[in-house]
């Protein structure tokens, strides 16, 4: 069959389109509004109202469901996002895609549930306040750290909250352990899939260390007082088993740290439908 000229020109037309279309497509899955409004999406119908808070020089991107005021609060931390290794260069931003800790936060049916994710993810900030070494060699940096601590207290303040229970993803486990080393109303530690020794994990990756950051595993003897369940992935070729022994033996002789693996687990996939049972696991420190 033979086209007119207008006709090829009608349909070159629409091939174009169609391209760009799936272009424009493409980026924006790939871009902060699209990261933005998943997180929207899982949080609303586990009513977890969004909310900024202003902490150092940072804003971090919260959902909150608080139903009983003055009594305590479980916080989920989120993980490093896109800026998980070999990931950062493609999108430079570290919004993460799949917000496993927004993921399995809505899972939780205790009544204070909140939801906070890591400076630079979320909100657009200026460059000053929040430039890339904050999403690499800072990743873990003290004031990092001091701002996640001022969350906290933001949230203790507006909520009357009495008492941190604190859930860390990958990197939100390692900022989990260094937070709770600064404070006395953490009465819980769970990390999923957590960083629990930073240079050993760059090592192993065969990366270069975060200069400016912070070791959880520095501070293990610190908080070994405090109940801790460490989950790690059956399935992980990001954090290998050997991060949880670094940390549980800079831990020392304590009974309130605790390890192990779920089966039928990656480091992103497979948290969401087990983590109810999973807040069952023992959280104490009794004897094994």
């Amino acid at each position: 069959m033979t086209h007119t000229p207008a006709r090829t020109l009608k349909i070159a037309a629409l091939t174009l389109l169609i391209a760009a279309s799936a272009t424009l497509g493409g980026c924006y899955l790939d871009s902060k509004a699209y990261r933005n409004e998943t997180a929207k999406r899982l949080a609303t119908p586990s009513f977890m109202m969004e909310r900024q808070i202003q902490a150092g020089q940072f804003t971090l991107q919260a959902y909150e469901r608080v139903y009983d005021r003055g009594a305590p609060a479980i916080v989920y931390i989120e993980g490093d996002g896109m800026a998980q290794i070999g990931k950062m260069d493609a999108l430079g931003d570290p919004t993460p895609m799949n917000p496993v800790a927004l993921h399995i936060a809505t899972r939780d049916l205790s009544r204070n549930v909140i939801y906070v994710g890591l400076p630079c993810q979320y909100v657009d900030q200026p460059q000053k306040n929040c430039g890339e070494k904050y999403w690499k060699k800072a990743r873990f940096s003290p004031e990092i750290i001091a701002a996640m601590d001022e969350a906290l207290n933001n949230m203790k303040r507006r909520w009357g909250i009495s008492s941190f229970d604190l859930v860390g993803f990958s990197g939100g486990a390692a900022i989990a352990v260094l937070v709770a080393a600064n404070r006395d109303d953490i009465t819980s530690i769970r990390t999923v899939a957590g960083t629990l020794d930073t240079d050993l994990f760059y090592r192993m990756h065969d990366l270069e260390p975060l200069a400016e950051s912070l070791n959880p595993v520095d501070v293990a003897a610190k908080v070994a007082h405090i109940p801790q369940h460490h989950f790690r992935a059956e399935w992980d070729d990001i954090i290998p088993p050997h991060l949880y022994e670094s940390y549980r033996q800079a831990a020392g002789d304590t009974k309130c740290v605790r390890g192990g693996t779920v089966l039928e687990t990656e480091h992103e996939k497979g948290w969401v439908n087990k983590w109810p049972e999973l807040l069952k696991a023992p959280l104490d420190c009794e004897n094994r």
